[in-house]
């Protein structure tokens, strides 16, 4: 059976039509999803301290602050143009505990050269990171502690209790 130009045509027409619609309607999900978290983001930065910048925070530092570098939690470290103030930008929820000796020395106005300018090789008793846990179920309790199971242990006989007497 022989094709006619017509019919060819039209279904070289309907594929096309079928894989745009495939596409549209792949991209309007991604735009939807971009969307709704972009404008989560925004009201967040807006609203909260406790989840990264805030938007004044990101205004500042666009206006005023020069980028200084980051580091390996993916925080962002920034200088005042006059080089009087120091910021940092979390990585995820604002946490003091995650940045590095480094930094830590360059925020605290230690040293006037970042990390990133001098090779900082940190000294063999300094250990890495650990997230601060506590306030989670996995804090430290111990013995005897109200959240903990267990006794307290038993006072040994270096140990005399203060009396008022």
């Amino acid at each position: 059976m022989a094709k006619s130009p017509q019919n060819g045509g039209a279904n070289t027409r309907l594929m096309s039509l079928c894989v745009l619609h495939r596409r549209n309607r792949t991209s309007r999900r991604r735009n939807r999803q971009l969307a709704k978290s972009g404008i989560k983001q925004f009201l967040t930065e807006i609203f909260s301290w406790w989840s990264g910048q805030t938007w004044g925070t990101r205004l500042w530092i666009w206006r005023f602050g020069d980028y200084v570098g980051s580091d390996e939690a993916g925080n962002r470290y920034y200088q005042d143009k006059k080089a009087n103030r120091r910021y940092v930008t979390y990585n995820g929820e604002a946490d003091a505990s995650s940045i590095g000796g480094g930094w830590h020395g360059w925020m605290h106005h230690r040293t006037d050269v970042p990390p990133t300018q001098a090779k900082y090789v940190p000294r063999s008793w300094e250990k890495s990171h650990e997230a601060n846990l506590t306030g989670t179920a996995a804090a430290y309790r111990p013995d005897g502690s109200l959240l903990a199971k267990g006794e307290r242990p038993r006072v040994t006989g270096d140990y005399d209790a203060w009396s008022p007497e």
